[in-house]
């Protein structure tokens, strides 16, 4: 099982190390969000073929992490080509690099894209482990798993969706989109994504040691709701004409019926 691990790693470090040299020459780190959910298909691909386990379990997992990884890499690309910019948030580590030892180019590749490879593998455990285990046919905890799986890919692509039409309709800039899946919760996409890999982490209690992969959707749980997802959008919005009343309203994660109003 450690080889399989280091197969990982060594299929996420190579695949963020071309990333990162195209995102140096274009001068835009924030490429890496693009490459975010591909990294995820990778390690899926490598692990299948490399472990030679592909039972029918170990292909289920493969097509999801696949669907998902680039479903969303998509999406982020076309987000991404619409801006001539980088990212305010790549434009910060640009200023706080500079002034670091090695500069901006080392940290940039250590300590964004080399630890984004790390993170890749360790949410990622759930799958390797299914991927190098002996067990290779689909019971019912994976039916049920790719069922939990299956809602959390409908909030997030249908949140991503319906986003995605509002902020390109020039008349809705400036407000906020609090309609369709968003009338829920304040966070539809980053629910589906948690919620899809909660499934996967199911699935992979079909084989033995599966339970294990628990530090898959822990950490990216840990990722989305604390330090990156939910707290950096919401910080984004904060503010704006609407917010406080959307948010009152509004649950943060979990989807459920607004409040009204007083």
């Amino acid at each position: 099982m450690p080889t399989a691990f280091l197969v990982a790693f060594v299929a996420a470090a190579v695949i963020l190390s071309v990333v990162f040299l195209s995102a140096k020459w274009r001068s835009r780190y924030d490429v890496i969000d693009v490459a975010w959910g591909m990294t995820f298909v990778v390690i899926a691909i490598t692990t299948y073929f490399g472990l030679q386990q592909s039972g029918s379990l170990q292909l289920l997992l493969l097509v999801l992490v696949s669907i998902w990884g680039i479903r969303l890499s998509w999406h982020i690309y076309q987000r991404y080509s619409r801006s001539h910019e980088e990212d305010h948030r790549y434009r910060q580590l640009r200023k706080d690099y500079s002034k670091k030892k090695g500069g901006v180019v080392w940290n940039m590749y250590v300590k964004v894209y080399l630890v984004q490879a790390v993170l890749a593998v360790i949410v990622s455990t759930p799958v390797i482990i299914v991927m190098g285990s002996e067990s290779t046919s689909i019971g019912m905890l994976a039916i049920v798993g790719a069922v939990v799986w299956a809602i959390g890919f409908f909030f997030e692509a249908v949140g991503d969706y319906q986003l995605g039409r509002f902020v390109t309709n020039p008349s809705n800039k400036g407000k906020l989109m609090t309609a369709g899946l968003w009338r829920y919760t304040r966070h539809p996409n980053y629910f589906g994504e948690l919620t899809q890999w909660w499934g996967i982490y199911i699935i992979a209690w079909s084989v033995e040691f599966g339970w294990a992969g628990l530090i898959g959707p822990l950490v990216i749980t840990w990722l989305l709701v604390f330090i990156s997802g939910v707290p950096m959008t919401e910080r984004h919005f904060r503010g704006r004409p609407g917010w406080d009343e959307y948010k009152r309203s509004t649950s943060k994660l979990i989807p459920t019926l607004p409040k009204t109003r007083d």
